[in-house]
């Protein structure tokens, strides 16, 4: 399989992977993918975003240890001060 393909967009966005990709990685009617924008370079994944889960997981660590959003903006602009010239 060629590393480049060419994808046109149809009506309302839709766009259709090609039949050997969607073989090789067993890709599905109904499967949902994970785009991810980096400045206009596009990587579509068969695998789910794991960033909310991971934000959530961190949250929860810094709230059980007393933080709040104050607290960290707080020493965000503390740490931020000691590098500015």
């Amino acid at each position: 399989m060629s590393d480049l393909m060419i994808l046109q967009v149809a009506q309302r966005g839709v766009v259709t992977l090609p039949k050997a990709l969607r073989d090789t990685y067993r890709i599905r009617e109904g499967d949902q993918l994970t785009l991810l924008d980096l400045g206009g370079v596009f990587v579509l994944s068969t695998r789910k975003s794991e960033i909310d889960n991971l934000a959530d997981q961190i949250k929860e660590v810094l709230v059980d240890e007393g933080e709040s959003l104050e607290s960290m903006l707080i020493a965000l602009r503390e740490s931020r001060e000691r590098y500015e010239p």
